[in-house]
């Protein structure tokens, strides 16, 4: 993870060009902050780049890249892909599902991933403050494998027999409700449920101290995901989500205006 901040801090002034006329209208920095709700926890390295709009500048627009670790504690994830939740009543962006055919869930003791994603940034520039929203678009997620608690009434998956020739499936009940799962690689922006991975929503507000540092506080909405090792059979499904909404704080180090 280390290398990967440093990789970001170095290869950032690459999308630089302060000799030449587009940098005028270009601002870029860093936001390191922490996102906070119960049992959820998401520190932060973000950098990004806007290009400001019109003879005022208020309006910027521009892209940004972000590395992230999640940890989270006594944590639901629920079935994932959006053909399975897709008009199942009581399954919202914001929140858990109700008991409803095809929905199962995963329970998580402890949560650690990490991510790095590029997205894209609008703000409204209003002299010292500033408003916006950002939104992860694409990248890659990673981290340790967990055991979870599979809870299931109709899944099962299939288990090998010993000479690898011959299967037969079994429920997720007993000793094979303890199932191992590791954070889903791709996170891939597709909107709703069709959304796949770990990817963070925010809007924000932003004052500036000073040339060198600002305070940003934004409600952020994020969504990480995990991947089952044993895939049911009956859903044909192995993917779980759990969505939380945060406050977050961060410090802003402008690289230039």
């Amino acid at each position: 993870m280390k290398q990967l901040f440093g990789a970001l801090l170095i290869l950032s002034p690459l999308f630089t060009y302060a000799q030449s006329p587009v940098s005028a209208r270009l601002s870029s920095g860093y936001d390191l902050g922490m996102a906070y709700s119960e049992s959820h926890y998401n520190p932060s390295l973000t950098y990004y780049q806007l290009i400001n709009i019109g003879e005022h500048k208020t309006f910027s627009l521009g892209w940004t890249g972000r590395l992230a670790a999640f940890y989270g504690d006594n944590l639901n994830y629920y079935t994932a892909p959006a053909r399975l939740t897709r008009g199942k009543s009581g399954f919202g962006a914001l929140s858990g599902p109700l008991l409803v055919d095809n929905i199962d869930t995963v329970r998580y003791d402890y949560v650690s991933m990490t991510s790095f994603n590029l997205g894209i940034r609008a703000q409204v520039n209003l002299g010292l403050l500033e408003l916006g929203a950002s939104a992860d678009l694409l990248g890659l997620s990673f981290g340790k494998s967990r055991t979870g608690r599979y809870q299931s009434s109709t899944g099962q998956f299939n288990i090998q027999s010993s000479t690898g020739t011959d299967s037969t499936t079994a429920f997720y009940q007993g000793s094979n409700t303890f199932q191992k799962s590791h954070p889903s690689l791709m996170n891939l922006r597709l909107l709703s449920d069709n959304d796949r991975g770990t990817l963070a929503t925010e809007v924000y507000a932003r004052l500036k101290i000073g040339q060198r540092i600002g305070v940003k506080v934004s409600y952020q909405w994020l969504t990480t995901e995990t991947t089952v090792s044993k895939r049911d059979v009956i859903s044909d499904n192995n993917r779980f989500r759990n969505r939380a909404n945060m406050a977050y704080i961060a410090l802003t180090i402008p690289v230039f205006y």
